[in-house]
């Protein structure tokens, strides 16, 4: 039987890893760094230095392989998307197969942030368990919404209200979804907000949270949504990647 951690990292930082997480790391035989392309080496080094920082003795056996890319011209989205898990599913397997020839021992996979939250880590390793013998254990990890509201200092939600947390994809296609006062954007291809009516909303967006290259800018939208798209254009050109994520209210209360 393999164990197949699934470690929540928090945001790159490794000041974000929790003490199991940790343990995980450094208990492992086996750890797989997904490669995402030309101009974003910075997050397979990322995680290829908290392994380093984190082991001790023994170093667990790294196996890099490159990530197959999710054809975004498919008509339908979400049979592309599960096309695209599939394929991913199908190279993990191999290099499981690969890095532990005798069927058993410790494999870990680095989460960024935590494996539950719009992250598709946990749906990959169902499609992995129906190829090998695998036991899935799920390390939680700082969000990128905790990393968002502890960088502007801000609490998540008003008091007693609910929070509701979407998509760049859905907030562009359905606009400000009803009913709610404060609503978090993650995955966002480019500057959603931009399709709303900017009147009386705040926003408090950060790129990279919790990184030592944060960025943090705050304000009305109506103010300061071009800058956000201005500087969220020149970091994404300077690294080559973006990982952005911002909060919106509507109304004043608190």
């Amino acid at each position: 039987m393999i164990d197949l951690f699934l470690i929540g990292i928090g945001t790159g930082n490794p000041n974000h890893l929790t003490r199991e997480a940790m343990r995980a790391i450094a208990g492992a035989d086996l750890i797989l760094i997904p490669r995402k392309g030309a101009g974003k080496d910075d997050l397979a080094g990322l995680r290829r230095r908290i392994c380093q920082e984190v082991a001790t003795g023994d170093s667990p056996q790294l196996r890099e392989f490159d990530l197959p890319k999710r054809d975004a011209g498919a008509p339908d989205y979400r049979a592309g998307v599960d096309d695209w898990h599939d394929a991913i599913a199908r190279v993990w397997a191999a290099e499981i197969r690969a890095g532990l020839p005798q069927g058993t021992g410790k494999v870990g996979f680095l989460v960024w942030g935590d494996p539950s939250l719009y992250d598709s880590t946990l749906r990959i390793a169902e499609r992995v368990t129906a190829e090998l013998p695998l036991a899935l254990h799920v390390i939680p990890g700082i969000t990128s919404i905790q990393a968002l509201t502890a960088g502007h200092a801000i609490p998540l939600n008003r008091i007693g209200a609910p929070v509701t947390i979407t998509t760049g994809r859905r907030l562009r296609d359905h606009g400000w979804p009803e009913g709610a006062e404060t609503v978090v954007v993650m995955l966002d291809a480019g500057c959603a907000f931009d399709v709303l009516d900017p009147v009386g909303i705040e926003i408090w967006w950060s790129a990279y949270a919790g990184m030592a290259e944060e960025l943090r800018l705050s304000g009305p939208l109506a103010e300061i949504g071009q800058q956000i798209a201005r500087t969220r254009a020149e970091a994404r050109a300077r690294h080559g990647w973006i990982m952005d994520i911002y909060l919106m209210r509507r109304g004043t209360s608190a």
